[in-house]
C-alpha cells in the first residue's frame, strides 16, 4: 500500500477531499484554513503539520464518522461526547458531517475552548456545546445535574492511553453506549494491557477495528468498547 504522505497543496488540487466530504467540504475548508494560519502560533499544531493538516488532522478524524454512525443507527437521542479534544480532533469534524448529532466538546484549557468557541461560530455549527472542564468534573456534574444526561458516543484521539481513558469516558456514557476512540498502530497492545481497567470501568467487547481513510493512505485505528 502507498503510504506516502499527502501534502495540503497536492490534495487541494485533487478531488479527492470534494469526493469524501461532499456537501461538508465548504465547512472543512474553513477549518483547514484556520488551522493553516492560525494553529501553530496558537499551539493547536505542531509545525511539522502545517503543509499536511488535511491528511493529520482531518481525514484522520473524519475517520471516526462512520462508526459513531453505525453505532447510533436507529438511536433516538444521537448524543456524542469528545473527551480532550484539543484543537477539535475529532469533535469538529465529527459534528460537521453528522449535522443530525448533539456533540460535546470537553476541553479543560482555556485558550482551546476559546479556539474551539470561534470554530463552532465561523463554521456556523449549530449542533455543539464546549464545556470547559476535564472527565472527571464532567463526571461529578453529570451524578449530581439531573439536567445533563450520559451519552450514546464518548470519543477521543490522542488523550491518554486505555488504562486511563477507561476511567475518563465510561462514566459518561449511557448503558449500551460505546467509546470509540481513534488510536494508532499500538491500539491491540493498550486494550490488552488495559482489560482489567476497562472491566472495573463497566465496559466489555473491546474491539480494535481498522479505519479506512482513502485509497493510498495508511487506515489509521478505532478501539471500540460497549458498555454494560
Amino acid at each position: 500500500m502507498d503510504t506516502e504522505i499527502h501534502t495540503d497543496e497536492a490534495l487541494e488540487q485533487s478531488t479527492l477531499l470534494q469526493d469524501i466530504f461532499g456537501d461538508v467540504f465548504p465547512k472543512m475548508k474553513v477549518f483547514k484554513e484556520k488551522l493553516a494560519k492560525e494553529g501553530e502560533e496558537r499551539g493547536i499544531i505542531g509545525p511539522r503539520d502545517v503543509d499536511i493538516i488535511w491528511e493529520r488532522h482531518i481525514l484522520n478524524s473524519a475517520a471516526i464518522v462512520p462508526f459513531i454512525e453505525s453505532s447510533t443507527d436507529g438511536e433516538r437521542f444521537k448524543t456524542v461526547a469528545d473527551v480532550g479534544t484539543g484543537g477539535g480532533f475529532p469533535g469538529i469534524v465529527v459534528a460537521a458531517c453528522l449535522p443530525d448529532h448533539e456533540v460535546t466538546l470537553i476541553e479543560p484549557m482555556e485558550r482551546r475552548v476559546e479556539w474551539l468557541d470561534e470554530c463552532v461560530d465561523e463554521l456556523e455549527l449549530g449542533n455543539v456545546q464546549v464545556v470547559r472542564a476535564r472527565a472527571e468534573e464532567y463526571i461529578k456534574a453529570l451524578k449530581r445535574d439531573r439536567s445533563l444526561h450520559p451519552f450514546a458516543v464518548v470519543t477521543s484521539r490522542a488523550v491518554a492511553p486505555m488504562t486511563k481513558l477507561s476511567g475518563w469516558t465510561f462514566p459518561l456514557l449511557k448503558h449500551g453506549g460505546q467509546l470509540i476512540a481513534l488510536k494508532g498502530r499500538s491500539a491491540s497492545a493498550e486494550v490488552r494491557k488495559a482489560a482489567k481497567e476497562i472491566q472495573k470501568n463497566g465496559g466489555r467487547n473491546p474491539q480494535v477495528l481498522e479505519a479506512p481513510i482513502a485509497d493510498g493512505f495508511e487506515p489509521t485505528h478505532v478501539v471500540i468498547v460497549d458498555k454494560k
